[in-house]
């Protein structure tokens, strides 16, 4: 039946349905303690989780990390992104740079299921100094099981998607 259901959604509303466990994540300097706790989580969930961020605490560019989880979510578009900075502002605009990827700045679930649903978001941004920790991994878990509404959604998140420079 799912996949009944998979072959109907790509062949009316050209959009493949996600079906991977693979989370791409990284973080700057400030935000190691929050990614950590992330990681262990979805790892305790059976997710495969590929950490791209930093590890050791010290100063980095958090500009560069958010573009390299982007990278990596689009060119395995199966699969979601997480990614955490001090505020999550920098990050956020850091990832939305690479084509396709709709990364969602987040501070409370309701905009977390409205990112997915409307707007088919594939990259949650976090702010590490702005919610707890238990907060920010109840906003994953909302994340990766809050479903694409699609209809009346798809042609603007294909205009986005579309949209170039």
């Amino acid at each position: 039946m799912l996949k009944i259901l998979k072959n109907i959604i790509v062949k009316y509303f050209k959009r493949e349905v996600s079906m991977s466990n693979r989370i791409y994540i990284g973080n700057d300097h400030s935000a190691v303690e929050m990614k950590q706790a992330i990681v262990k989580h979805l790892q305790e969930k059976n997710y495969e989780v590929i950490d791209l961020g930093n590890n050791d605490g010290k100063s980095c560019n958090y500009a560069k990390i958010g573009q390299v989880v982007a990278e990596h979510v689009v060119n395995d578009t199966n699969s979601r992104g997480i990614v955490i900075c001090g505020t999550g502002i920098g990050i956020s605009i850091a990832a939305n740079k690479v084509k396709t990827a709709r990364a969602a700045l987040v501070y409370e679930k309701e905009t977390v299921e409205l990112a997915r649903i409307h707007n088919d978001a594939n990259i949650l941004a976090l702010g590490a100094r702005i919610i707890a920790i238990s907060k920010a991994i109840n906003l994953v878990d909302v994340f990766l099981n809050t479903p694409f509404e699609g209809g009346r959604h798809i042609e603007r998140v294909n205009t986005l998607n579309e949209y170039k420079n």
